[in-house]
């Protein structure tokens, strides 16, 4: 009789074993969809959806930039969305748009200076873009006059898009570090 409590026991042991694994299988799939499930988000933040850093955002209708040279400057309104929460049509920095007289062709410029991220404004008498922080001047075309920044003002990809009955100025907004020589993009 000894013998056949021993084989029951050791069946019963390695019965356990096996609901053991079985029930905790099981139950790692709901935990993993959990997981996923919140992870989601963080995970889609860093799709694009289109080429290179930023992203493009319609600023202005080419009609409201006049054409003598002088920048002038627009606000970035855009969706913006953390890992959960959406901010539909929300200021997101601005920027400095330009075009010369009789042109179509339109610059662009970070409207932040690149040593400590001030906005920057553009004063008409000296012809230059000036930060109110430290003092650094850039002229009007962006490049460094003086002043403790590290390089010029950061220049924007833009383009000129029909739009049914208007053109419309896109810009591919995207914010730098500061304080640093190179343009690295903020993640």
């Amino acid at each position: 009789m000894s013998e056949s409590k021993q084989i029951d026991t050791a069946g019963a042991t390695r019965r356990g074993l096996i609901a053991t694994l079985i029930g905790g299988l099981i139950s790692l799939f709901p935990f993993a969809a959990g997981v996923f499930t919140i992870l989601n988000p963080l995970r889609k933040r860093g799709e694009a959806g289109d080429e290179g850093p930023g992203r493009l955002v319609r600023i202005a209708t080419l009609a409201a930039l006049p054409d003598d040279g002088v920048p002038r400057q627009f606000p970035v309104i855009a969706d913006r969305q953390d890992a959960w929460t959406r901010h539909p049509n929300e200021a997101i920095g601005a920027v400095y748009l330009r075009r010369q007289a009789g042109s179509n062709e339109v610059e662009a410029f970070n409207a932040t200076c690149p040593h400590a991220g001030c906005f920057v404004g553009f004063n008409r008498a000296r012809d230059v873009y000036q930060c109110p922080c430290h003092d650094s001047a850039f002229n009007a075309d962006g490049q460094f006059v003086f002043g403790p920044s590290p390089r010029d003002l950061d220049k924007l990809d833009a383009e000129i898009r029909q739009s049914d009955d208007q053109q419309e100025i896109w810009v591919r907004y995207v914010d730098y570090l500061t304080g640093i020589k190179e343009k690295i993009p903020k993640s």
